[in-house]
């Protein structure tokens, strides 16, 4: 039987032995051997300067559902752990057709999906536009000296996807109803992530420790019988003359791969394949994203507003997460913050300037920096609410004009030069923790101007809650357009297209619009993958 216990508290420089201490006293049990797992820890600094670590344990017990009668706390119940396993094995010569599935693309939506597709053997292929993680990382190092932009392997694209140059961040807010979360966690640790990730209330990896285990995954795949196929971009799709597949078109060469089931796991800004597939009639819409900038505070600053100043605890650094609704109703909000992390150029088409924020494992940067944003719907975007495409010709906007705001560099600000519209010079109180050239600008000539009013509103109202969040010499670096996919790929219950005259074809994960990060990507790839080994059978 399980027991599990919240709301456990302990004081941060709490030791092994102490911990158990205080379980054995819950517990009643003076002796014996403890078997338990710690299933969450987060911080409580409500009670600032006094902190404590707040644990769920899920503890074994030999004992009936009456020992809740002897425990002298209601913070414990009796639970049945979510367990998940991928329902199919040895599917291996038990398969309809011959044809091996495709899976397009490389981030964790793709890699999951192909992950377990190799587990169930149906010896998946996978195309990546991208390099290699490892040639992928001194590509994008060479473009963030020398502004050399490869199109199609750089911060966006290439194995790993967008989150390998992130925070490697594994918080998610969606429902698990089926245990594929902690599933999923347990995969990361298993490619040689932290334990920790299992447990910590916002899990992180660092993209120093993800290109690791993302090759450790590709590794299982290629063993158990899979194929990954890099600089191999999807350029089109045709129906099969006789039906049941598609001829997949591969850098521009016709009929380069046949398949029957073929996952479009095509990351959020795969804007070229998102037309393609438009041209051939997928059914797609427009959807509502957010757009803003990168926000840089120091980290100290972040630190004594979370923890209290002189904090005695090696807590490491903080992170934090704001919301703000305007007086003209659009939501401000924090997306993707950095703890200790850097602004990087995240640009992946010639012309264009996107950033994105990432931190190594140990984010031990000076600064940390979130992207401050602003939700924009088709009505904001779009003269025509029926072109699907629209939030891509808007964040292309957007885009250019930070290009030619910043020369090529990423355009930067101090936040009270933002708000007076006036010329920014940099100061000593903050220097700019940036992967990539950056030159002093004007920001407000990147976005529309409700929407800059909106984020200068969303800032002050922030620093109610953090204090100096609106600090004049906070830096603002354009810009974020890349929160998450502007177009969803409308798909069934049975996961394929919606429209009969494409079945086979699953959109999955982000790029979809069925996704928004590290972890609900991957559970994303590992629910289709459970639809084409059914659809297999």
């Amino acid at each position: 039987m399980i027991l599990r216990i919240s709301e456990l508290k302990m004081r941060p420089d709490h030791t092994r032995k102490e911990f158990e201490r205080e379980l054995r006293k819950i517990l009643h049990k003076k002796d014996g051997p403890l078997d338990y797992e710690i299933m969450r820890r987060s911080i409580d600094a409500r009670k600032k300067p006094e902190l404590f670590y707040v644990y769920t344990v899920d503890v074994k017990v030999d004992e009936s559902g009456s020992i809740l009668k002897k425990l002298k706390t209601k913070k414990a119940a009796v639970v049945k752990p979510l367990d998940y396993q991928f329902p199919y094995r040895n599917l291996s010569g038990k398969t309809k057709s011959s044809l091996r599935p495709v899976v397009v693309g490389c981030g964790p939506a793709g890699l999951f999906c192909a992950l377990m597709l190799a587990r169930s053997g149906l010896c998946p292929v996978l195309f990546e536009r991208g390099e290699p993680v490892e040639q992928r990382m001194e590509t994008v190092e060479r473009f963030w000296k020398h502004g050399i932009l490869n199109p199609d392997s750089n911060v966006q694209f290439g194995e790993g996807g967008a989150g390998t140059f992130s925070d490697g961040k594994l918080n998610t807010t969606i429902k698990d109803p089926d245990g594929r979360i902690r599933f999923v966690l347990k995969e990361f640790v298993r490619a040689g992530a932290d334990p920790a990730i299992l447990y910590d209330h916002k899990p992180h990896i660092g993209t120093d420790v993800l290109v690791n285990i993302v090759r450790n995954i590709r590794e299982e795949i290629i063993h158990l019988g899979g194929e990954v196929r890099f600089n191999s971009t999807l350029t089109g799709i045709a129906a099969l003359e006789n039906g049941g597949g598609y001829s997949l078109a591969i850098n521009g060469q016709e009929r380069a791969f046949t398949a029957e089931h073929v996952v479009l796991a095509l990351g959020h800004s795969a804007r070229d394949t998102f037309f393609m597939l438009h041209k051939l009639g997928l059914p797609m819409q427009a959807k509502a994203f957010a757009v803003g900038f990168r926000m840089e505070h120091p980290q100290k600053m972040i630190n004594e507003a979370m923890y209290g100043k002189n904090c005695p605890y090696k807590l490491g650094a903080a992170p934090y997460k704001v919301t703000y609704k305007c007086k003209n109703g659009r939501g401000v909000y924090s997306f993707c913050m950095c703890p200790g992390g850097y602004v990087v150029n995240a640009s992946s088409e010639e012309g264009m300037t996107a950033v994105n924020g990432m931190s190594y494992s140990r984010r031990d940067s000076a600064n940390a920096n979130s992207a401050i944003v602003v939700t924009v719907t088709p009505e904001d975007y779009s003269g025509d609410l029926q072109n699907p495409l629209a939030g891509i010709a808007f964040q292309r906007r957007i885009e250019r004009a930070a290009y030619e705001c910043g020369n090529g560099s990423i355009p930067i600000q101090r936040f009270g030069d933002f708000c007076e519209g006036k010329r920014t010079e940099l100061c000593e109180e903050i220097s700019p923790q940036c992967k990539g050239k950056y030159q002093v600008s004007d920001l407000r000539k990147i976005l529309p101007g409700e929407l800059n009013d909106s984020l200068i509103e969303g800032i002050h109202g922030f620093a109610g809650k953090i204090k100096g969040f609106d600090d004049p010499d906070a830096l603002l670096l354009g810009v974020e357009s890349r929160t998450s996919s502007p177009v969803r790929i409308l798909r069934g219950e049975n996961l394929q297209s919606s429209h009969p005259d494409f079945l086979g074809l699953y959109p999955c994960g982000e790029g979809a619009g069925y996704a928004g990060g590290i972890t609900s990507a991957a559970i994303d790839g590992i629910r289709v993958a459970e639809a084409v080994c059914s659809a297999c059978q």
